[in-house]
């Protein structure tokens, strides 16, 4: 299994978080928070590093499915979904977003795979809207 559900773009780092932003929401994802590794690592350990923003995206019916089946699936929610430049080509960006499936891996509950499913068909087709406007 794979950790990520991932796609890369030949745009701006800035366009490619505003259309990760749009195809999370077009799917019914909100982003609940953004933290920005490169400016937290500036600060806090004055090192750097690329565009590297993590972004924490929730889909209230999908994450209320989930925490009725496993109160404790909380600690693996929101779903992050990363964007970040490529290391090795500054002009890639690259969207990860995280597989559901290991969900289902850390807490094997029943009825826990069906929203994980869900979560992967929502994910995946955001991942393929980025990948069919790059």
């Amino acid at each position: 299994m794979t950790l990520a559900l991932s796609t890369t773009l030949r745009t701006s780092f800035p366009d490619a978080v505003d259309r990760t932003r749009k195809a999370l929401a077009d799917q019914g994802f909100g982003v609940l928070t953004e933290i920005d590794m490169r400016a937290t690592l500036k600060a806090k350990l004055d090192e750097d590093m690329e565009d590297y923003v993590i972004l924490g995206a929730c889909n209230p019916p999908l994450a209320h499915r989930a925490v009725n089946v496993d109160r404790q699936i909380g600690l693996l929610l929101p779903c992050n979904v990363v964007v970040r430049t490529d290391p090795a080509d500054s002009e890639t960006v690259i969207v990860d977003a995280m597989n559901p499936a290991i969900m289902v891996q850390v807490a094997d509950q029943p009825g826990l795979r069906e929203v994980a499913d869900d979560a992967t068909a929502k994910l995946q087709a955001a991942i393929e809207a980025l990948a069919g406007t790059a």
